[in-house]
Order: C-alpha cells, then sequence, then structure tokens
C-alpha cells in the first residue's frame, strides 16, 4: 500500500516542479515526469497480470 502513496506524491511533486514558474530546467522535469508516468504505468500492468495486487 505504500507505493502507490509514495509514488503519487512524487508525481504530484514533478507536477509542482514543472509548473513552477522558476524552472530552470523545464526540459529534463518533462522527461523526469514522463519517465516516471512510464515506470508508474508499467508498475501497474505487472501488478495486474502477476497477481501481487493485494
Amino acid at each position: 500500500m505504500k507505493s502507490p502513496l509514495w509514488t503519487l506524491l512524487l508525481l504530484v511533486l514533478l507536477l509542482i516542479a514543472i509548473v513552477s514558474p522558476f524552472s530552470a530546467l523545464a526540459a529534463l522535469m518533462l522527461f523526469t515526469l514522463v519517465s516516471v508516468l512510464v515506470w508508474t504505468f508499467w508498475t501497474l500492468v505487472r501488478s495486474l497480470f502477476s497477481g501481487d495486487a493485494t
């Protein structure tokens, strides 16, 4: 249960960093956000098909 909560918290923090008008590294933040979204999607798909969803 902790892992999805930490993932959502990380996503929210990344969105705040990207939306921030003082973000000097916006391209890096967008790349990081896309990477985290793909990682989250892949983790959810793996847990659905492996039967580890508790």
